[in-house]
């Protein structure tokens, strides 16, 4: 795993959390991380913690985000993500692009890795079919 230095602050981040949610948050960060240990974390894009990697024009490489929301930790994903897997997030509040999970519950991970694989293929295709339109 890479960490951009200058644009890296997800240590802070998860120390700014209230202390019961830290643990979850690190948790959610090594699933992230055991799925894409070649993306680089950083958290200027949403100012929130997220993973890119470098060569992609499509978010600036950028394919998962995590974040604190009480009573939640949330997964942010690239949208088709969501919607592809409506039925497994039948149990979860979700946006288009955000599952949030309780932090009063384990988190599923494998669904977690599942949804990490999805949105970095959804982001590398995507990236490949603009650079075709170019």
């Amino acid at each position: 795993m890479k960490t951009d230095k200058a644009r890296n602050n997800t240590e802070e981040y998860i120390q700014s959390a209230p202390e019961d949610v830290q643990a979850k948050l690190k948790e959610l960060r090594a699933l992230i991380q055991e799925v894409a240990p070649k993306a680089t974390e950083r958290t200027d894009y949403f100012q929130i913690p997220g993973y890119s990697l470098a060569g992609y024009n499509y978010y600036n490489g950028m394919f998962v985000w995590f974040s604190f929301k009480n009573p939640y930790v949330r997964l942010h994903v690239i949208p088709p993500v969501i919607k592809n897997h409506k039925k497994e997030l039948a149990d979860y509040k979700t946006t288009n692009a955000i599952v949030s999970f309780p932090i009063d519950e384990k988190l599923p991970k494998g669904l977690v890795k599942k949804l990490v694989k999805e949105s970095l293929k959804t982001m590398k295709s995507t990236a490949k079919a603009s650079k075709k339109r170019a």
